[in-house]
């Protein structure tokens, strides 16, 4: 601070604004009765300064000479009342809700603080201020320089119905690469290495969505556990780039590395969309650390008991849920995500746990005002906006009822995939599934991308987990193996976990090869899960939130299957992207439209015979499927009419091969191989089948055929 002192300052934007000059601080806070700007410096020593402007409940100053570099948090003055949901405590050191990075993490084995009462065990221990100062063991808010050079930047701006994600993890996905150089490794700048695009690039998929990349906390018991919190579901910074992603620094140089990997991204095509969680943050229930919002306006910030405010409501299962009926949180929330996208340029958002912020006092309700602000605002309206749409609250299961402009992950997709490769689905919900489910989206006048495939994702098996474990085993998690979720719909083919069975082996390797075709060419927007194309292997954890370790890490070493398997994820990639058929932009009708002859699909059993009611409820769980390419109803870019090869898809889920019998010759004279789950090295187009003829479909395989020309 220079010698001008303290000038009034503005009260927007809030957080901290370097201007070149000095920089300006606001805080938001409704109900405390005085604020404390405290800037440190490189020795942690602190100076406090008063700020006593307040306008609109934002408490402002500006302070000359201060700039980037900067570290700074706030101590908040008011009642400390938990019985009236107030638990105002200025010994506290504060972080900035709307900091824009932040250096450091919460410091557990500091002997300071960090919870606002001292913990004695005692079930009323909360109702007592701490007074015991906890500076030391906090993190810092820091002011940056949002100056960067874009060089021309523009979104990748892909169709949803040409999106294919790929869904990781920024640590993850580089820290055990071998042709990452090592001080990148873990980090954005090593996802924004030659190496890591070049793979993703090669692969095919155009966005990756990555876990929680917000400034998060670990819980104070993981590192009692010598655990961490990997996945990120804990945020304590929804403007920051989390600090220990960073390979160039923690005082600012993280927000220009995170750009910088943006950027890289774009110039291969590849889309970057951010898992987020305004749900919730690290700040747990009423016995939790004070880290920011609580200590800022507990009762503005979350969602109290309305007749017992000195406790949360929590319908996300970690002990708080975020306020978004306060004005002043919706705009957080609001200015965040617009902060990511206009100045980070991300291209969407994946919503952890939506159903939570689509409440409005405790029902779920489509029409909340989160909802209404997103639809009208002109930026994010036009980003790519996803919903887990379920929480833990009462009637938080909510597929298919999110409103247009949103995607949802499709939970009914994944456990109906699942059931119908163990032989336990109907053969007329794995054809809902797989054509779009229409009977989820199209009366809301969605598309079939509002649907969002897949089979794994990071909460849960991976793909060869689930092909290897008929049971979660979470031991290394400390929690007696009581975490995770007990409905997987998994099969060990024989054999739990690992196994040298060569027979086995190739019956794991096949259902992997099942379940990415069926991804691969469902309608809808695939998600393929990161690693699931090397097989990557959590050694049957299907939790692993708090294994920051080789448990979740990218094994990349190699071996044949490794690369057979990364072969043949890349060939459906193509496949779906050279062929308008399997990523049609309506929905599927069964019956001719533009004048072809034949319907758009065409459902048939083994003997070639169109399926009936008796088939689609019950029988075997086998399955034909004719998809026509001359009934592109969508045009073109230009408007032009667009046409594509026709193909025919076999499904044969038993335990024995199958001879399934072609369609009559109306549908297509002759039919070429283009790819077979029980022959992944058979080439495109080296068997050839007439119309009414016989096809092997093996035991638990899929055939896919191309109409010859």
């Amino acid at each position: 601070m220079t010698d001008n002192g303290v000038w009034p300052g503005r009260p927007f934007p809030l957080g901290a604004m370097w201007d070149g000059g000095g920089t300006n601080f606001t805080l938001f806070s409704e109900h405390a009765t005085g604020v404390e700007l405290c800037l440190f410096d490189d020795g942690d020593n602190e100076t406090s300064i008063p700020v006593t402007q307040r306008t609109a409940f934002n408490w402002h100053c500006y302070i000359p000479g201060v700039g980037p570099g900067q570290r700074y948090g706030f101590r908040v003055h008011g009642p400390y009342a938990p019985l009236e949901g107030h638990r105002f405590n200025p010994a506290k050191l504060l972080l900035d809700p709307y900091a824009k990075a932040i250096d450091g993490v919460v410091d557990w084995a500091h002997d300071a603080n960090v919870l606002p009462y001292v913990p004695t065990g005692d079930e009323d221990a909360d109702l007592e201020p701490d007074d015991e100062d906890d500076a030391a063991a906090m993190p810092k808010s820091v002011v940056i320089d949002d100056a960067f050079i874009w060089e021309g930047d523009r979104p990748p701006r892909v169709p949803f119905a040409d999106t294919v994600i790929y869904e990781t993890h920024v640590k993850g996905f580089t820290m055990l690469h071998p042709d990452v150089r090592e001080d990148l490794r873990g980090t954005y700048a090593g996802l924004a290495s030659e190496p890591a695009i070049a793979y993703l690039h090669h692969l095919g998929v155009t966005a990756i969505e990555l876990l929680p990349v917000h400034h998060i906390s670990d819980e104070s018991f993981l590192g009692e556990r010598d655990l961490r919190n990997y996945w990120g579901y804990s945020t304590i910074g929804y403007l920051a780039p989390h600090s220990e992603y960073a390979a160039t620094g923690r005082r600012g140089e993280q927000v220009r590395e995170f750009k910088g990997m943006v950027k890289a991204l774009h110039r291969a095509g590849i889309e970057v969309i951010l898992d987020v969680v305004y749900n919730h943050t690290a700040e747990g229930n009423h016995l939790g650390p004070m880290l920011s919002f609580k200590g800022a306006d507990n009762r503005a910030y979350y969602r109290v008991m309305p007749d017992d405010p000195r406790y949360y409501m929590d319908f996300t299962g970690t002990g708080n849920s975020l306020n978004p009926v306060h004005p002043s949180v919706l705009r957080l929330i609001m200015d965040s995500l617009r902060y990511w996208v206009t100045e980070c340029h991300v291209d969407g958002f994946r919503f952890d746990l939506a159903s939570a912020l689509a409440r409005e006092f405790f029902d779920v309700d489509r029409l909340s005002a989160f909802f209404d602000v997103i639809h009208q605002d002109p930026v994010l309206s036009q980003v790519k906006l996803i919903a887990e749409p379920w929480d833990v609250g009462p009637g938080g299961y909510q597929v298919g009822n999110f409103p247009v402009l949103w995607s949802e992950w499709n939970g009914v997709y994944r456990d109906t995939m699942r059931d119908y490769w163990r032989g336990f689905a109907a053969n007329g919900s794995f054809a809902e599934r797989l054509s779009g489910s229409a009977d989820l989206y199209e009366a809301d006048g969605r598309d079939p991308f509002a649907s969002i495939n897949f089979i794994t994702a990071h909460d849960g098996f991976t793909l060869r987990d689930l092909v290897s474990y008929d049971h979660k085993h979470n031991e290394a998690n400390l929690e007696d193996n009581r975490d995770g979720s007990d409905d997987n719909r998994s099969w060990n083919h024989g054999v739990e976990g690992e196994t040298d069975d060569p027979e086995i082996l190739a019956m794991r390797f096949r259902q992997q090869r099942n379940f990415l075709v069926t991804l691969f060419l469902s309608q809808g927007t695939p998600m393929l899960l990161g690693g699931d194309e090397i097989g990557r292997t959590q050694r049957g954890n299907n939790n692993g939130w708090c294994q920051d370790n080789q448990i979740s890490w990218y094994d990349w070493s190699e071996n044949p299957e490794k690369a057979k398997l990364r072969e043949f994820t890349r060939r459906l990639i193509r496949l779906r992207k050279e062929h308008r058929v399997f990523r049609r932009n309506n929905f599927l009708r069964g019956r001719e439209i533009k004048g072809s002859g034949l319907p758009d699909v065409w459902w048939f059993r083994a003997d070639g015979n169109k399926m009936t009611r008796r088939d689609w409820q019950g029988g075997e769980h086998v399955l034909g499927m004719f998809l026509n390419g001359r009934e592109i109803v969508t045009p073109g870019p230009q408007g032009q009419d667009v046409e594509d090869d026709s193909f025919v898809l076999l499904f044969n889920a038993e335990p024995e091969d199958r001879m399934v019998t072609l369609p009559r010759r109306r549908f297509g004279a002759q039919w070429l191989l283009e790819l077979s789950t029980a022959d992944p090295s058979a080439e495109a187009g080296s068997a050839r089948y007439g119309a009414r003829t016989e096809v092997k479909v093996v035991a638990r395989s899929v055939v896919v055929l191309k109409r010859a020309a």
